[in-house]
């Protein structure tokens, strides 16, 4: 194969990549599926806040340290701000001293992912496995023994307390 033809075609993977269904997983495993749910984005933008929005469905950060969530430590469940699909288990919540809620891993199955390329170097975007509202980005650079840092929007969860009963999914 010609040099300029193998370059040309290996620029347009992480383009390709990006395309591709997400995968429902934990870690590196694949654990299944949920039903996505198919609701234009003004359906979205009726229900949660304008910031929520913007992180969940047009992929925007918030400010590191500005979210409540990042001092939250009682038990409980970290819900999709979006359509209240469990998350996170407060169990798998750490301080990693990057400003944003922080989690060893996810709910098993409750989260996709997909490469990001958005700043050249790629990292691994993950999002609700239902409604696909964007969360944050995964890293191996965690606590062991999976060595992995769940690094999450606080504006894209909710915190549902332990004592409370998780809302009815929406969608």
């Amino acid at each position: 194969m010609e040099r300029r033809v193998f370059l040309r075609q290996i620029m347009v993977l992480p383009s390709v990549l990006t395309w591709l269904p997400l995968q429902v997983m934990a870690g590196d495993h694949v654990t299944g599926t949920l039903r996505s749910l198919k609701k234009p984005d003004h359906e979205w933008r009726e229900l949660i806040s304008l910031e929520a929005f913007q992180v969940l469905f047009e992929e925007h950060t918030e400010e590191p340290g500005s979210s409540a969530l990042n001092n939250e430590y009682r038990e409980g469940t970290y819900i999709c701000a979006a359509c209240y699909l469990p998350l996170f288990e407060s169990k798998h919540k750490y301080d990693s001293g990057t400003g944003w809620p922080s989690f060893t891993q996810p709910i098993a199955g409750h989260v996709g992912t997909k490469q990001d390329y958005s700043l050249i170097f790629m990292r691994m975007e993950y999002h609700c496995a239902r409604c696909g509202g964007h969360q944050g980005h995964v890293f191996k650079d965690g606590p062991l023994p999976r060595g992995e840092r769940w690094c999450n929007n606080g504006l894209a969860l909710q915190f549902i307390l332990q004592s409370e009963s998780l809302p009815e999914l929406r969608g």
